[in-house]
């Protein structure tokens, strides 16, 4: 099984917002999830807009899953990346 970090749209039409959620790459966009790790309204500000579990983030990462490449920039605005790659080499 390999999982994604990935957007799931929940919005009304013409009224996007989404979660950003752990899930099995073989399921469709609002299918099946794992678990939600935050929120994305872009209708607010960059920073306002997104609100990401840092610890949730980085439990998936560290377990491998692969973010988009939408999700990847948010979690790098965030720190969460550059935190992830942190311990990678405190692990080695």
């Amino acid at each position: 099984m390999s999982v994604k970090i990935r957007l799931t749209r929940i919005g009304r039409h013409k009224d996007p917002f989404y979660r950003i959620v752990a899930a099995d790459s073989h399921y469709a966009r609002d299918g099946r999830i794992i678990e939600q790790i935050g929120t994305y309204d872009p209708g607010l500000e960059e920073e306002k807009g997104v609100k990401i579990d840092e610890e949730l983030a980085l439990k998936w990462l560290k377990q491998g899953a692969i973010p988009t490449d939408s999700v990847r920039s948010m979690l790098s605005r965030k720190g969460i990346m550059a935190k992830f790659a942190e311990s990678k080499k405190k692990a080695k």
